[in-house]
C-alpha cells in the first residue's frame, strides 16, 4: 500500500549526520511485520537529500520523533558504536493511563520476537499529573500523566511493553495498551494515535567531538491530546 506523507522534516544535518523529526505511521524501513507498505523513511530521505543515508536504530511505526541517520559508512560504523555501548541519551515523552509516581525505574527483562529474553531498564519521571471529568468503568473520573521516559536498553516495544508493566500504559497503544481507554478516546475525541515520542537525542558527536543534542517538536495530535487532558505543553519542563 503507497502511502502519502509530507516532505519529511529535517531537524539536523552536518557532514556526517541528519536527523528528522519522523511522523506517527511511517516505518524507518522494510519490515516482515509490514508487508503491505511500500514508504519508509529511509526511502523518502534517500530521495529528499539525492543521496543515500545509513539508519543508526529505530523507531516503532507508532512512534514519531527523532530518527537518526549516518551519511557515509565510517560515521555509521562510528555511531552504531556509541548505540552499543548507551551512549546515547535517548529521552521521550508520553501520555500515560493512571498517577504515575514522581520518578521510578522499571527493570524488567523482555522476551524479544526470537523468543529471547533480554535484560531492560526503563527511567521516568513524571512531569505533570491530570484529571478530567470524563467517568469511565467504575470510575467517575479518568486520570492521566505526562512523563519523560529515558530507555537504558534498546529492547523491542520497550517502552511500551515497561509502562503496561506497572499498570501505566501509554495512550493508544495496541496491543500493550489499555482497550477501555483506547476505545473512550477514538468514540469521544477521533483520537486513536499512540501518543509516544521521541523528544531528544543527546550524543558527543564521533568526528568533531562537540556535544549534540537534538530535539523534535510533538505533533499536532500530540498537542491536541495534552489540551484534551488540560495540560499546557509550555509547562512542561522538557
Amino acid at each position: 500500500m503507497q502511502e502519502n506523507f509530507d516532505p519529511l522534516e529535517i531537524i539536523y544535518q552536518d557532514e556526517y549526520l541528519v536527523a528528522i523529526n519522523k511522523p506517527h505511521g511511517l516505518l524507518v524501513h522494510r519490515s516482515k511485520i509490514a508487508a503491505d507498505t511500500y514508504t519508509f523513511a529511509l526511502q523518502l530521505l534517500r530521495d529528499q537529500l539525492g543521496r543515500y543515508v545509513y539508519p543508526l536504530h529505530r523507531l516503532d511505526r507508532k512512534t514519531s520523533g527523532v530518527l537518526l541517520f549516518a551519511l557515509d559508512k565510517e560515521t555509521q560504523s562510528k555511531m552504531m558504536q556509541l548505540f552499543r555501548e548507551q551512549r546515547m541519551r535517548k529521552n521521550y515523552i508520553a501520555i500515560v493511563r493512571g498517577y504515575t509516581d514522581k520518578e521510578g525505574s522499571i527493570d524488567y527483562p523482555l522476551t524479544n520476537d526470537k523468543g529471547k529474553t533480554q535484560e531492560a531498564l526503563t527511567k521516568y519521571k513524571t512531569l505533570i499529573r491530570s484529571e478530567i471529568n470524563i467517568p469511565l468503568g467504575k470510575h467517575y473520573t479518568s486520570r492521566y500523566s505526562v512523563v519523560k521516559l529515558f530507555p537504558k536498553t534498546g529492547r523491542m516495544h520497550q517502552l511500551r511493553k515497561h509502562m503496561s508493566h506497572i499498570f501505566h500504559p501509554i495512550l493508544g497503544d495496541r496491543p500493550h495498551g489499555c482497550s477501555k481507554q483506547n476505545r473512550l478516546w477514538k468514540n469521544q475525541w477521533s483520537m486513536d494515535r499512540m501518543m509516544l515520542h521521541a523528544y531528544k537525542l543527546a550524543f558527543v558527536h564521533p568526528i568533531s567531538g562537540h556535544e549534540i543534542s537534538i530535539e523534535a517538536e510533538t505533533s499536532r495530535v500530540f498537542k491536541s491530546c495534552l489540551d484534551i487532558i488540560n495540560v499546557d505543553a509550555y509547562l512542561l519542563d522538557m
